[in-house]
């Protein structure tokens, strides 16, 4: 018997939600039993336009040649992965929507968008199930209002056959090749607020006075976020003294990357570090993790779900409620001085690198592939059908 899935989502952009959607339908193209139909969900600025060579050109193919749903299609199952969040009847059961809640809290007016008044109303008056990805990003549902028994936690994933670690000598062939010298601490991601790179810089500052040889790489994402305008927002906000130092010891790059240039950023790099104030899952720690790197990142948020003790430290932080845009927000505040500490104490601990480039890499392969988030989601969406070996 062939189980039918449509997903609707996005594809072949550099989009976090795009991203899983990609990996999950390359996965699911291995299920012998499944016959997936895809549905382009159009996006949501004008400016964004379709990248090609994120992947290889057999995998974009696969993905490029899933068939549209017609409207006659009698569906097993239907998966919605983009936004805004479409809470409306599908002709499928179940239904699930990939979602998630940065900030601790969704707010009403993505849902008047949709002709719901709230969440609460929205999602008790569907059958809907919401996937999301870490158990910091289900609170911030079940805080809005969703149903929890209808709110299950499901990971982010990475490819194998891209996050790997390299060999002593293939990385030391790399950082030559990218001219990289010193100890270098790489962050990825939007440089929008909730990231922390305010608080990365003025901690990079103060590490440098003790530490000259460190370097920090920034890799943003212009094509969909404006990255380069936000981190030079945050590079205004320092003082003389704290750019002086930053500036001859920082690199931001904001092209668009194939998958397989992106990993070789954190193969090249010494420490992943994200000190952020609100995140919904954060692929990028859990792919540097992959690839070997030692992770800093902050306490009490997503990245508990798939962090240890034996390849990653954690910032303390408090959670605060604020407000942003007269909406109230959730969010956790690192402490910056713990955040320097512990900067400069992966400098002083190889030991510690060479043990969290052998734990990291063990600790994803075991749970926390693209393989091992499709069998949850299928669990959910179609619980008869067998994974393939």
């Amino acid at each position: 018997m062939t189980n039918k899935l449509i997903v609707e989502g996005w594809r072949f952009l550099p989009h976090s939600y795009a991203i899983a959607n990609q990996f999950q339908l390359l996965e699911m193209l291995k299920y012998p039993n499944l016959q997936i139909f895809h549905k382009d969900i159009p996006y949501i600025e004008e400016n964004w336009q379709p990248a090609t060579g994120l992947l290889d050109a057999t995998a974009e193919a696969a993905i490029k040649n899933i068939p549209h749903p017609s409207e006659s299609l009698e569906a097993d199952a239907t998966l919605r992965i983009s936004v805004p969040y479409n809470f409306a009847p599908s002709n499928t059961k179940p239904t699930c929507l990939f979602a998630t809640t940065e900030w601790g809290i969704l707010h009403n007016e993505k849902f008047r968008i949709m002709g719901a008044a709230s969440l609460r109303e929205g999602h008790n008056n569907s059958d809907l199930i919401i996937i999301t990805p870490s158990h910091w990003s289900r609170t911030g549902f079940i805080r809005s209002g969703a149903n929890p028994d209808r709110t299950i936690v499901i990971p982010c994933g990475i490819d194998p056959n891209i996050y790997k670690p390299l060999t002593k000598l293939e990385r030391e062939a790399l950082r030559k090749q990218l001219g990289w010298d010193g100890f270098v601490f790489l962050n990825i991601g939007a440089g929008t607020p909730n990231k922390g790179i305010d608080l990365l810089l003025k901690a990079f500052a103060v590490v440098v006075e003790s530490y000259p040889e460190a370097r920090l790489v920034l890799k943003g994402e212009e094509s969909v976020y404006a990255s380069d305008s936000l981190i030079a927002q945050n590079l205004d906000e320092l003082t003389f003294d704290e750019a002086e130092k930053i500036l001859p010891r920082m690199a931001y790059l904001g092209e668009t990357l194939p998958f397989d240039k992106m990993a070789q950023l954190y193969q090249a790099a010494d420490a992943y570090i994200s000190p952020y104030l609100a995140e919904g899952f954060n692929l990028p720690a859990l792919e540097a993790i992959a690839c070997g790197l030692p992770v800093i990142c902050t306490k009490g948020g997503p990245t508990d779900d798939f962090t240890t003790p034996d390849f990653a430290w954690h910032v303390e932080s408090m959670l605060q409620e604020g407000t942003s845009n007269d909406q109230p927000i959730f969010r956790l505040m690192p402490n910056l001085e713990h955040l320097i500490a512990l900067m400069q104490n992966i400098i002083e601990q190889p030991e510690f690198c060479d043990r969290a480039g052998v734990a990291g890499p063990k600790f994803v392969a075991a749970g926390f592939t693209w393989k091992h988030v499709v069998d949850q989601l299928l669990e959910v969406l179609l619980p008869t059908i067998r994974s393939p070996n």
